[in-house]
């Protein structure tokens, strides 16, 4: 007589925690991300001195919020080098763009 193994139908508690430990993860980040949400609709009520300061509060808050999206939702805080070269020069480029805007408020000829 042959014996044939079933598989096993029981649950793997093992399997079930590790998937607890990302939806609690994942909710924590949520809630992070919801009041963030409400401290960058508080903040804009409030005057930092010039306007210049102001966006550069948001930009910071707005990075912060980016950076916890990433991290989590889209996996990238396990992820290897690659990513990280790609991000790093998208990056670089987001810092130009907005050194630009920067300048462009700068400019002499925009002023006058």
């Amino acid at each position: 007589m042959e014996q044939t193994h079933e598989p096993s139908h029981a649950p793997d508690h093992d399997a079930a925690h590790h998937v607890n430990a990302h939806v609690k993860g994942y909710v924590l980040v949520g809630g992070l991300l919801a009041f963030c949400t409400v401290l960058t609709v508080a903040l804009s009520y409030v005057n930092f001195g010039t306007q210049k300061a102001n966006i550069v509060v948001a930009m910071a808050l707005a990075t912060f919020k980016v950076g916890c999206v990433a991290a989590i939702f889209m996996h990238l805080k396990s992820e290897k080098w690659t990513i990280y070269r790609i991000l790093l020069i998208t990056v670089f480029f987001a810092i130009g763009l907005f050194a630009l805007t920067g300048l462009a408020m700068l400019d002499p000829i925009r002023l006058n």
